[in-house]
């Protein structure tokens, strides 16, 4: 294996240092013993226990779990039959219609369904409206991990199925499941890691009265970085941490089993 020169090794130490450090410091100052957060004073959980004792912060909490649970269960449930609908039928609209959402910038999807759920549903926002701007970005993260997954399974699998006489609800359930539910598994944990972390286009769904931790923490930001915020933050950052990790092990296990 050839060695790496030395510029590249600092630029790439330079980059994880940009990108890695301000979150160490968040997670440092989590643990500062000063309202004021402006210098390091001492080490303390105190502001841990402000937190699980902020009725705020617990209510945008629960909001967040509850949006993230049940937009990534939909999501996971549509995105599969749509990667399934793609791998096998090989429609030329429907790959666009799922992936659209995917790439398109998160503020122009977020002011389409504001316009959308106000002007063509006349629906209140609230949380049924988070839910449904979830789902609407969740189901192409999903599609697509899941058309990955079969788009590397040997298809003679689901042949032998049909010849032993399985009919096409049989062989979803003992065969083509079975294979690509670590898929399924990683999709439902993306959706919900992107779904708790939303910003942008919970913003412009929300309404009135309806606060998630993305939304929380910025209105509290708004008025100075507390040592709560930093707490906040590096729980978020841990749970969303151990989500990515969860699912990118279930993705390379799944890509190992296709081999």
């Amino acid at each position: 294996m050839r060695k790496l020169p030395l510029w590249l090794k600092l630029a790439a130490g330079a980059t994880f240092a940009f990108l890695y450090v301000p979150l160490l410091v968040v997670v440092a100052y989590s643990f500062n013993d000063s309202r004021l957060n402006a210098e390091w004073v001492g080490f303390t959980f105190a502001w841990y226990r402000v937190l699980f004792n902020d009725a705020e912060m617990l209510l945008a909490a629960r909001n967040s779990l509850f949006i993230a649970l049940v937009a990534s269960t939909c999501a996971t449930i549509l995105g599969t039959l749509a990667g399934l609908a793609i791998h096998r039928y090989r429609p030329r609209w429907l790959p666009l219609l799922v992936i659209t959402p995917v790439a398109m910038p998160e503020i122009l999807l977020g002011v389409s369904l504001l316009v959308f759920f106000i002007q063509v549903l006349h629906l209140t926002l609230g949380l049924l409206s988070v839910v449904l701007a979830h789902i609407t970005f969740s189901i192409g993260f999903v599609a697509i991990i899941v058309r990955a997954r079969l788009a590397g399974m040997d298809e003679s699998i689901f042949e032998a199925a049909r010849d032993l006489g399985a009919s096409p609800w049989q062989t979803f359930r003992l065969v083509t499941f079975p294979l690509i539910l670590p898929a399924v598994v990683a999709g439902f944990l993306m959706s919900f890691t992107l779904s708790i972390d939303d910003f942008v286009i919970t913003f412009f769904t929300a309404g009135v009265g309806v606060s998630t931790l993305p939304l929380q923490i910025y209105s509290m930001i708004k008025i100075a970085v507390t040592p709560e915020v930093n707490a906040v933050s590096t729980l978020l950052m841990l749970l969303t941490l151990v989500l990515v990790v969860v699912a990118s092990r279930l993705d390379k296990g799944f890509m190992k089993g296709g081999e």
